[in-house]
């Protein structure tokens, strides 16, 4: 039951922004944005975590998963180190994502022949 739940707010998240790249202006890049925002302003306000519990992977693998990481990296370090945790904890509380998408991407540059789009 844990994976048809996080298949379909999974794909519910992925239907919202691929709505928003459709029937709107906006580029992908804001999509993407606007999905990383959403998800440190849910966090900041208290919803996204109980949220995020309770949808498991299909709330926490998207972007808006990637930006509540941020938050709750940044409120931890701040606790602990107080103002310098601004500066590290979203890159502490995220460093494994991050450095998986630019070692993934790296090998499929090396794998594949990216070209600019026309």
């Amino acid at each position: 039951m844990d994976y048809i739940k996080a298949f379909v707010i999974g794909g519910a998240i992925c239907v919202i922004g691929q709505f928003l790249m459709d029937h709107t202006k906006m580029l992908p890049g804001r999509v993407m944005v606007m999905f990383v925002v959403s998800g440190v302003l849910l966090g900041a306000i208290g919803v996204y975590e109980p949220f995020a519990k309770w949808a498991g992977s299909g709330a926490t693998v998207p972007l808006c998963g990637f930006g509540y990481r941020l938050w709750d990296g940044v409120k931890t370090a701040v606790a602990q180190k107080g103002v310098l945790g601004l500066f590290t904890g979203g890159f502490k509380a995220s460093a494994v994502g991050i450095s998986g998408a630019l070692i993934f991407g790296w090998i499929s540059a090396l794998i594949w022949n990216p070209k600019m789009k026309k």
